[in-house]
């Protein structure tokens, strides 16, 4: 299994395809395999050179003690330690949920490294807002969470998981193909570290700063990309397609969150349409 070591870290990725080099990054509680048992990965690696990376705090990355880098900052600067050591002197970012706040503030400063940036279901945030949900109260059940997650076994989690999907799983726990989408989810619950994982939650989800600045001086053809039930992400979606020069929006009806598990087929099309588009044009919108 392929790793790449920076300080205490061991980074886990995985890489398939020939061609313009694709870096994705996934969610919370996700790691590569959100990408490639999707099936994305493999279409995108048709045309394209694709590295699924782990994040820390994820997968099978692995950090060796303090400071475990769980923040903002530190976790951007992988992308560019994982880029330099593949010998990639630019290339696109895919991006999912936690994963695309990292990628959106990377981009914020490394825009000129990134031939595009791709966001589906994030915000630039990293501590979002739930509608009708109390700040406070989130943040208290936010903490809860991630204490249970640092002792509950995979079975007991995913029996809460399926007894209270919440905002994040409510859709895909509604789809006919449901027990396929939470094999896959499980996936990630059994290749990661528990204590991490809850860890990470801990340390990450602190900012409520959108960056409106920051987001003005991205540089680089941006996808924002989302379903039409994604409730948390609706609003900071909107927030970036304003602000950031060159986007193109994109809201995937009847779906929610996980959008690449609930329907990997529009996702993957979208995704294609956009990078052809900015290969052809340079631009993120069809002349």
């Amino acid at each position: 299994m392929p790793y790449f070591e920076k300080g205490p870290v061991k980074i886990y990725y995985e890489e398939v395809g020939k061609g313009e080099p694709i870096l994705t990054v996934h969610g919370l509680m996700e790691d590569a395999g959100y990408w490639i048992e999707t099936g994305v990965a493999s279409r995108l690696a048709e045309e394209y050179r694709v590295i699924s990376m782990d994040m820390r705090g994820h997968g099978r990355t692995v950090v060796n003690g303090p400071p475990f880098g769980f923040d903002v900052g530190t976790m951007a600067s992988d992308f560019n330690a994982l880029a330099d050591f593949l010998g990639l002197e630019r290339f696109h970012l895919l991006s999912h949920a936690t994963g695309g706040m990292v990628a959106v503030r990377y981009a914020m400063t490394h825009s000129k490294r990134l031939i595009s940036l791709m966001l589906t279901d994030t915000g630039s945030a990293t501590a979002p807002e739930f509608p009708g949900v109390d700040p406070e109260e989130m943040r208290q059940g936010f903490l809860q969470a991630a204490e249970a997650r640092k002792t509950a076994t995979v079975e007991e989690w995913m029996a809460g998981a399926k007894a209270n999907p919440g905002v994040f799983l409510f859709k895909m726990a509604e789809h006919p193909d449901a027990e396929r989408m939470w094999g896959i989810y499980e996936g990630f619950l059994r290749r990661s570290d528990p204590l991490a994982v809850g860890t990470f939650m801990q340390s990450f989800y602190a900012d409520p700063d959108t960056m409106i600045l920051g987001l003005r001086q991205i540089a680089c053809p941006t996808l924002i990309l989302l379903g039409e039930f994604d409730v948390v992400f609706l609003g900071p979606s909107e927030i970036m397609a304003r602000e950031i020069p060159d986007n193109r929006q994109v809201i995937l009806k009847g779906i929610g969150h996980m959008t690449a598990i609930e329907d990997p087929r529009r996702t993957t099309e979208e995704i294609l349409d956009f990078l052809h588009t900015v290969k052809k044009t340079g631009r993120a919108k069809k002349v």
